[in-house]
């Protein structure tokens, strides 16, 4: 995913390459020129965005919410992050899979399609999972500053003893930038079809108490 620094070019956004939040962000703006200028030489290629993946797997930095919910749940993140102002695109993991499959077959050579899902903030994510597992909703925000300064702290030990952080600097600035988008292109083109962001969960959380990661 990208800020919102974007320039719209027909139905999807491309990158305006002012502002990069991460290393990652930028070297997905580069890929992102490359296989375009590909596409215009000939090259099959079709572009696809996917938003903020999540969904059962490995629980991994890159599928954050399982992270977060284990966190949470845990009693490591006992409260809101930010003030629940921020917007994301949530997707399924598998609906992805799926959208990619459909881009395959019927998306047309040099097109770009969003993969996204549900747009929502932290917060409603925080609060799907309190009714979903009948357990009480955090009651406080803790401030992006905040995270922040946990984040060099947390950089600062990952460097001693191997381990990732929870959170880090530069994922901070991506909770500071709004990344809702529209997969209305995708749904009509290549018959993308998201599911809610509560079903979503409903898969995500038993996943995780499964493997003991979470109790409610």
């Amino acid at each position: 995913m990208w800020p919102m620094r974007r320039e719209c070019v027909g139905a999807c956004l491309v990158h305006d390459e002012k502002f990069f939040c991460s290393e990652y962000e930028r070297s997905k703006a580069m890929a992102d020129k490359i296989a375009m200028r590909a596409a215009a030489e000939g090259v099959p290629i079709v572009v696809v965005y996917p938003g903020v993946i999540y969904g059962p797997g490995k629980v991994t930095a890159g599928n954050a919410i399982a992270r977060m919910m284990v966190e949470r749940f845990n009693g490591r993140l006992p409260g809101y992050i930010g003030n629940g102002d921020d917007r994301f695109s949530f997707c399924c993991v598998d609906d992805v899979v799926e959208g990619h499959i459909a881009a395959m077959h019927k998306g047309r050579v040099g097109e770009r399609y969003l993969l996204t899902g549900e747009n929502a903030s932290f917060k409603h994510v925080f609060d799907v999972a309190a009714i979903l597992t009948g357990t009480s909703r955090p009651w406080f925000h803790i401030p992006l500053w905040v995270l922040e300064a946990y984040g060099w702290i947390s950089l600062f030990f990952a460097r001693i003893t191997g381990k990732l952080p929870l959170i880090s600097p530069p994922a901070v600035k991506v909770l500071r930038h709004q990344w809702a988008y529209s997969c209305e292109k995708a749904k009509v083109e290549l018959g993308y079809s998201p599911r809610s962001l509560k079903d979503g969960m409903s898969e995500v959380l038993p996943w995780l108490k499964s493997l003991g990661l979470i109790k409610y």
